[in-house]
């Protein structure tokens, strides 16, 4: 008679598949997972409790450090959460800027997801391909801001720097390259059937068990649910602007792959249109008073990043620095359901199924 014996598997903290430093402590019976436990908080840094003792502005760089893959859309979430508290006015030229930025920043997230997950599971060409196209947003982001991944570029009541000449048309025309290049992602990946295999049918849950979990992003659209809150709850300037929300429909891995693909072309929609309308003239900042001290109360808003749902909650009594500050970070969120969809799989679906939820250890520790 064949006896298996248990063995407990350390993956990480430092493993090339996590991009950070993250641990699962995994119980094998011979190849298969019997059970899985996530071990996060490598990177915790006090961000939250940091911005206790700073102003609304000194708050913004330490927002580029959670999710640094995205840091555009953390500096809109929490300049967005003071805003409503104050009911100030961004001038529209301030907000064109912000939403450019912020779709910007959603394909270059998605490039950097699409290029190392490929290479996670064993292909090397895409990753030179989705990291050539990302540095031309990066080189972008250079010329607006003189950063290339921590910005610090909103500010309450606006932008910190308006467009350099020229800069609008050098975007114009990365959308245009940009369609062409999507093209030759799909024929590159989409249909080879060594990928597919590797992806197609695995990690997959239903739409009710992805509500249940809270998740958000591509994790909840890839089972059918067409929840944007750019559409939903439109923020900035959404609401002027015609795009679709790609869904999937089995949830498996390879759903949140079509997903984040089809979140590119979208962007480029969006960045189509909003290139167009952009205004010839006008201010960058709106009228902020030189201390920002929102009013005594509570707020939350949320937004949608590349991996989801964020969330900006202030307590304010008053004065120039918050008496609470909690971020709702949709990586955090969203790795809570790997132990359920890797009990079960055998070893080799473990990167597959944790790269399909795209997570940013900066963002899970905060």
């Amino acid at each position: 008679m064949i006896r298996t014996e248990e063995l407990l598997l350390n993956v990480g903290p430092q493993h090339p598949s996590t991009h950070g430093v993250f641990r699962i402590i995994v119980k094998l019976d011979g190849e298969i997972i019997t059970e899985a436990t996530p071990v996060m908080g490598y990177l915790h840094r006090g961000t939250e409790k940091l911005a206790e003792s700073l102003n609304y502005t000194q708050i913004i760089p330490y927002t580029d450090r959670m999710d640094y893959v995205s840091a555009m859309t953390n500096n809109y979430v929490l300049v967005h959460a003071v805003e409503k508290m104050m009911g100030l006015q961004v001038p529209e030229r301030a907000e064109f800027l912000r939403l450019i930025v912020m779709e910007l920043q959603r394909i270059a997230s998605h490039l950097v997801w699409w290029g190392t997950y490929l290479l996670d599971i064993g292909a090397l060409s895409p990753f030179l391909y989705a990291f050539n196209d990302r540095e031309r947003i990066l080189q972008l982001f250079n010329e607006l801001c003189g950063a290339r991944l921590t910005y610090n570029y909103m500010r309450v009541g606006g932008v910190k720097w308006d467009a350099p000449e020229g800069w609008i048309d050098r975007v114009k025309r990365f959308v245009r390259s940009m369609y062409g290049k999507l093209e030759e992602y799909d024929g590159l990946v989409s249909g080879n059937e060594i990928f597919l295999s590797r992806i197609k049918g695995v990690g997959a849950y239903d739409a009710e068990t992805a509500i249940a979990y809270g998740l958000s992003g591509a994790n909840l659209r890839s089972t059918g649910v067409k929840w944007d809150l750019r559409k939903n709850e439109p923020y900035s300037l959404y609401e002027r602007f015609e795009f679709d929300v790609p869904v999937g429909a089995s949830g498996d891995c390879y759903d949140r792959y079509l997903v984040r693909l089809a979140e590119i072309r979208q962007s480029l929609r969006i960045l189509e249109q909003a290139l167009e309308r952009f205004p010839a003239e006008g201010e960058t900042m709106g009228k902020v008073p030189r201390v920002i001290r929102p009013p005594a109360g509570e707020i939350y808003v949320r937004i949608e990043s590349p991996r989801g749902e964020i969330g900006c909650y202030i307590v304010s009594t008053g004065k120039a620095e918050p008496y609470r500050l909690k971020f709702r970070r949709p990586s955090f969120v969203n790795l809570q359901i790997l132990p359920k969809l890797l009990v079960g799989e055998s070893m080799t679906n473990l990167v597959t199924i944790l790269g399909g939820i795209d997570i940013v250890l900066g963002e899970v520790d905060c």
